[in-house]
C-alpha cells in the first residue's frame, strides 16, 4: 500500500477502461488523482468510485486531441494541487472507433487521408500533447514519471487497423525519445503496451475468446486482459518501485508479442 503516496497523478481516458482502473488504484495507493476525459458523466462516475474508496481527486472535461485541451486540464490540476508528479496517458481509440467512424480501422488502401489524420490525431497527437502539457511542471520540480499506454499493435505488424498500428508505433518511439532526453532532469518515461483488453474498445471481438479455436490465437493465455491488470502495470512503472526503469516497453498481452 502507499506506492504513490503523496503524489499528484494526472490520468487521461479516466472515464472508462484502463484510465478508470488507474484512477481507483492510484488513489488507493495514496495518490491524489486528476482524471481527464471527454464525457462529464463518465468522469463523474469514476470520481464517485475514487471517493467511495476514501480517495481524493478531481476530474476535468477536455478534448486531448485539441492543442489546448491537455494544457488547460493540467493547468487546472496544478492550480488546485500545486504540482504534477505522474502522467498516465490511457486515452485513445481502437477497434470500437470503427463503429463511430467507419473506415478508421482499415488497411491502407481502404483508408482515406482524412481517416488517417483522424486516428493519428486521437492516438499519437494526443499522447504528444499530454506529455507536452506536464513536462514544464516536471522540469520545474526536477522530477516526474510519464507512462504512455501503447499497444502490442505498435510493436508488430497488423492485418488491419493500419493507422492505429502506426500511431501506437509512434507512441512507443516517443516514449524512447522522452526517456533519453529528460532522464537527466529526473523524469522517467515508460510505456505499458497491452494486447486485447476486456473493455468496450474491443467489444466486437470479445466473443472470439469463448471459442477454443480462436481464443489462443488472440492470446497465448487464451483470454483477454483486464483493465485492473493494466492499471497494476501502470502503477509499477509510475512508482518508485521502477526507479531505474526508463524508456521501457512493458508488454502486458498474455504473451502475444512473443509469438512469431
Amino acid at each position: 500500500m502507499g506506492r504513490v503516496a503523496g503524489k499528484v497523478a494526472v490520468i487521461t481516458g479516466a472515464g472508462s477502461g484502463v484510465g478508470r482502473s488507474c484512477m481507483t488504484l492510484f488513489s488507493r495507493e495514496g495518490a491524489v488523482v486528476s482524471g481527464i476525459g471527454r464525457t462529464r458523466s463518465s468522469l463523474d462516475e469514476t470520481l464517485k468510485l475514487v471517493r467511495a474508496a476514501g480517495g481524493d481527486g478531481m476530474v476535468v472535461v477536455a478534448d486531448l486531441a485539441n492543442d489546448k485541451g491537455a494544457e488547460t486540464a493540467v493547468a487546472e490540476t496544478v492550480e488546485k494541487y500545486g504540482r504534477v508528479d505522474i502522467l498516465v496517458h490511457a486515452a485513445g481509440v481502437g477497434y470500437s472507433w470503427e463503429e463511430k467512424s467507419p473506415g478508421s480501422m482499415k488497411v491502407v488502401h481502404e483508408t482515406t487521408p482524412a481517416k488517417w489524420r483522424e486516428v493519428i490525431n486521437l492516438d499519437l497527437d494526443a499522447a504528444f500533447l499530454a506529455a507536452r502539457a506536464v513536462l514544464p511542471h516536471m522540469l520545474a520540480q526536477k522530477s516526474g514519471s510519464i507512462v504512455l499506454v501503447g499497444s502490442t499493435g505498435g510493436m508488430r505488424g497488423m492485418s488491419d487497423a493500419h493507422t492505429y498500428s502506426a500511431a501506437k508505433g509512434g507512441v512507443l518511439n516517443l516514449v524512447r525519445s522522452l526517456a533519453v532526453t529528460y532522464a537527466k532532469d529526473g523524469i522517467r518515461t515508460n510505456s505499458l503496451s497491452p494486447g486485447p483488453i476486456d473493455t468496450p474498445m474491443i467489444e466486437s471481438i470479445m466473443g472470439l475468446f469463448k471459442d477454443d479455436a480462436t481464443r489462443f490465437m488472440l492470446s497465448p493465455m487464451g483470454r483477454a486482459g483486464t483493465p485492473e491488470e493494466m492499471a497494476n502495470g501502470c502503477l509499477f512503472l509510475a512508482s518508485d518501485e521502477a526507479s531505474y526503469c526508463n524508456g521501457a516497453i512493458l508488454s502486458m498481452d498474455g504473451g502475444l508479442a512473443a509469438r512469431l
